[in-house]
């Protein structure tokens, strides 16, 4: 077994989207290939209604795949095939939108004025862009819990992790969504498979990841050259947490904590320790595509001239009629 060694630290960056949310994004909006399948990861969490209360108005989607975690405060929903509902704490809404639709998200805080969750976007395959579009609605009662000898508790929302499986399926890209807790200084080794894009997520507690000897590489602005296109003003930069220094012959260690988010390199494995307060975190891991993206805002296709073609049809009214 070889353990993955952390290849970028990130720390999550204040931004403003929607009608005024304040939140925080993990990474997207820029160079796509070390996250592929995913595009994009926003922390929402937010003890200040004033913050969050505007949401996401009525705004379109097409190409993506969009995976709502919500913690704490409920999340209002409905969209253009007349669904309409909310994701309570503990939820989940995978949304494929496929060929196309349009949808708005409206968070509610909870009795203490608390808003928290993500979201993530996954891109779709070449194949699967204008599939109709779908929901999967998990309530928190449906995702399963299990709990080693350790006390290291993982819901699993999607993938398959000691012998259990979560309940989202039928994703193109076989994603694997998890929810750990570990406790205060206890290691934990978790299988990845080396086939995969894998990254976590802290938001909790903190703990160290084993890391190569090698420093970590500070990054860089990408600018859109055909191959990824974004609009100039959603290219974020993204300050790296340099790595402690290496030790002659073995493998050095990174901190993370809340907010930080780990991309992985190659490996079958991953390993942490949790820190004094424990370490709660998201793993996440997906089969990259391997395919060209071109993606302006909401809409993400594989050519500029889909993408052209998908804002001509929200312009003329004929974006919604593939589904």
């Amino acid at each position: 077994m070889s353990i993955r060694p952390v290849k970028q630290l990130i720390t999550a960056q204040p931004t403003i989207e929607g009608a005024g949310v304040h939140l925080r994004r993990a990474f997207g909006f820029g160079k796509t290939e070390d996250f592929d399948p995913f595009l994009l990861l926003d922390d929402f969490r937010n003890d200040n209604p004033d913050d969050y209360r505007a949401g996401f108005p009525w705004h379109p989607h097409r190409g993506i795949e969009t995976i709502t975690y919500v913690l704490a405060g409920t999340v209002d929903h409905g969209d253009s095939l007349g669904n309409q509902g909310s994701i309570a704490a503990g939820d989940v809404q995978w949304m494929t939108a496929g060929s196309g639709i349009v949808h708005q998200e409206m968070p509610q805080g909870d009795a203490e004025g608390r808003m928290h969750g993500f979201q993530l976007w996954a891109n779709l395959p070449a194949s699967l862009k204008m599939t109709p579009p779908r929901y999967q609605d998990i309530l928190s009662a449906d995702i399963p819990e299990v709990t080693d000898d350790d006390g290291t508790r993982i819901r699993v929302i999607c993938g398959d992790i000691w012998g259990v499986s979560g309940p989202v399926d039928g994703i193109a890209a076989d994603p694997h969504y998890v929810d750990i807790s570990v406790p205060p200084l206890q290691k934990k080794t978790i299988p990845v498979e080396t086939s995969r894009h894998a990254f976590a997520y802290v938001f909790a507690g903190s703990g160290t990841f084993a890391n190569a000897s090698d420093p970590l590489e500070a990054p860089t602005d990408y600018v859109a050259d055909g191959t990824v296109l974004a609009d100039a003003d959603d290219l974020r930069r993204r300050p790296a947490v340099p790595t402690s220094s290496p030790t002659p012959g073995g493998p050095t260690l990174d901190e993370a904590d809340n907010r930080s988010l780990v991309l992985f390199d190659r490996g079958d494995e991953v390993t942490v320790r949790a820190g004094e307060h424990g370490i709660r975190f998201l793993l996440v891991s997906g089969k990259p595509l391997q395919e060209p993206v071109a993606w302006r805002g909401p809409i993400v296709m594989n050519t500029r001239e889909e993408l052209r073609q998908a804002f001509a049809e929200l312009e003329d009214g004929t974006f919604l009629e593939h589904g």
